[in-house]
């Protein structure tokens, strides 16, 4: 199990280190990288934890397949008809019909404690919320609110980025949000299905039409961390980022200020979030 963990952490720890390389003079951004093959590193408790999870579940699963592989290869070379053509008759084997169903059920516990464990953290909204954001899916294309704050913006895909800014990635007004503070998060959409996914924040939750869902993130360090819509939604699909920019409590309450003039809303235009959290228990 130390091994599969050890295997797991080395590829998340190269594309990290990786990373640079392909975005000079980025701030820490998390973004897809050319030839990543582990998570992006973590940047909340939830998705520390997820990858916590899978490197549990992946020495199990190669465990599993490698036994199988082995029990399928010894068949094959001692049981064909050329090394054994006369077949035993053997239909019971007490011994063997326990282990196979006690050892099963023993992997199965050990992997469902933990992911039961997960999705109770995932679904808690802790007690210290000190944002709401509510973020409407639109083909295609994102809006987002602060109820609290009276601001809302849409969020476009930057067509043409400039040097600095990511294909596809990039969008032209960026979810601002401050570090180690529990944000609430509201998810609905106007039109179709949606998917609000961010990977280093562990979230990924549909948006539903007519309906809120609510999750939660705690953003650990501060950056620029990018998502995408994770659900087909019709033929600019490819073309719905996330872009979540992650600052200090100092600069996020300057952003404030000056998103309130950028980005005012009417009195009646956004509910305060104490009433759209109500809306959804």
């Amino acid at each position: 199990m130390q091994v599969g963990r050890s295997f797991t952490r080395f590829f998340s720890k190269a594309a990290a280190l990786a990373a640079p390389l392909f975005m000079a003079g980025a701030v820490f951004a998390a973004q897809p990288v050319d030839w990543q093959i582990g998570y992006q590193p973590p940047a909340t408790p939830i998705a520390e934890r997820v990858v916590a999870f899978n490197d549990l579940l992946f020495p199990i699963i190669v465990a599993i397949a490698l036994f199988v592989t082995v029990l399928l290869a010894i068949i094959v070379v001692r049981f064909n008809r050329k090394s054994n053509p006369v077949p035993s008759k053997t239909t019971h084997n007490a011994l063997l019909e326990v282990v196979w169903t006690v050892i099963p059920i023993i992997i199965l516990v050990a992997i469902a404690v933990p992911s039961f464990r997960l999705l109770y953290f995932i679904d808690k909204i802790p007690d210290d919320v000190g944002l709401t954001i509510k973020v409407t899916g639109h083909q295609w294309y994102w809006s987002y609110e602060y109820p609290d704050e009276k601001i809302g913006f849409d969020a476009n895909l930057v067509e043409n980025p400039k040097p600095g800014q990511l294909r596809l990635l990039d969008t032209d007004n960026r979810v601002v949000i401050p570090v180690n503070t529990t944000v609430r998060l509201l998810l609905t959409a106007e039109d179709v299905l949606h998917a609000w996914a961010v990977p280093a924040f562990g979230v990924k939750f549909d948006t539903i039409p007519g309906r809120l869902v609510e999750t939660w993130v705690r953003p650990t360090k501060e950056g620029v961390y990018y998502g995408q819509c994770s659900e087909l939604c019709g033929a600019r699909h490819s073309k719905m980022p996330i872009t979540v920019e992650v600052v200090s409590k100092e600069n996020f309450t300057a952003w404030i200020g000056e998103a309130k003039k950028k980005f005012a809303t009417g009195p009646e235009t956004v509910a305060p979030a104490a009433a759209i959290v109500a809306v959804t228990e």
